[in-house]
């Protein structure tokens, strides 16, 4: 199986995402790379300031990548192959050219504020991450905790589903943890439905055929607030989401200003891009 990036600014958040993602690298036969991108210091003041160098910089990040690395080594009892890594420039931009050598399966990164399933705020780095990699970025809670994967659900609006919907990373998971599959459609008074929703139902049924997908129609003006409601509900494991554009994304995810959100969220996201040519990954089940 091929490399889960981590990447990592050593705080609480990143430091719960790198757990999550080394044992779900543990689950899946992976292995880890853990990134620290660090950038220059930059003065405002109009009066020189002794400022760390560089070349500190880069031994306080390398030091610290040497510390995790070990520190995971111990918790996984030395079963799981960890590489680090050390950058200087920004995060997705680095994290981007990481994944066109690489290939990964997966980039996993924390986020901040869990309020509602698919609602919390993501951060600058991790919504530019999500916008720039081709690869599924899992987007992981404060305080959650990596568990098989027995329930998944697949956010979609059924609208150009064979163009957008990268089948085979869908099929991959799912048939990897034999989970049950849930297509979720969130409509209020059937306002988005047109003539092709029939059809693209159909198409959506083709494309995940063998899955045995369970289709939910879900009745709610808030799109987020349905996906919360519904996950919570069903106790899913995981919330696939299938971002167009960077803006529907963005949008998506913002923290309601109009109401206050109750329940916090334990569901990791994780973020699929169009594609247009995939090789399916091998279909490997769940021991």
């Amino acid at each position: 199986m091929k490399a889960i990036i981590v990447p990592t600014d050593f705080s609480a958040i990143s430091d719960n995402a790198v757990k999550y993602a080394s044992d779900m690298a543990l689950a899946m036969g992976s292995h880890l790379l853990l990134l620290n991108v660090y950038q220059l210091p930059i003065s405002f003041s109009e009066v020189p300031l002794v400022t760390i160098s560089l070349d500190e910089i880069r031994k306080i990040s390398e030091q610290k990548l040497a510390e995790l690395k070990k520190n995971l080594e111990t918790i996984t009892g030395g079963k799981l192959k960890i590489y680090t890594e050390s950058k200087m420039g920004e995060v997705a931009e680095e994290i981007s050219k990481l994944c066109k050598i690489l290939d990964p399966f997966a980039v996993t990164m924390g986020t901040r504020g869990t309020t509602g399933a698919g609602r919390f705020f993501l951060g600058s780095n991790t919504l530019s991450v999500v916008s720039k990699v081709g690869v599924p970025v899992f987007v992981i809670p404060p305080g959650v905790r990596f568990k098989p994967f027995k329930r998944i659900g697949l956010a979609t609006d059924l609208r150009d589903v064979v163009a957008s919907t990268p089948v085979a990373k869908i099929r991959s998971i799912v048939q990897f943890f034999n989970a049950e599959l849930h297509v979720l459609n969130v409509d209020y008074k059937r306002k988005h439905f047109t003539a092709s929703t029939p059809e693209e139902t159909m198409n959506m049924d083709t494309l995940l055929a063998g899955l045995n997908p369970i289709y939910d129609f879900i009745e709610n003006k808030d799109i987020s607030e349905g996906l919360d409601g519904f996950t919570e509900k069903h106790d899913l494991d995981l919330l696939i989401t299938l971002p167009k554009k960077h803006s529907v994304l963005e949008r998506f995810f913002e923290k309601s200003t109009t109401r206050e959100l109750i329940h916090e969220t334990h569901i990791p996201v994780m973020c699929l891009h169009r594609v247009v040519a995939e090789p399916e990954m091998a279909k490997t089940r769940h021991s």
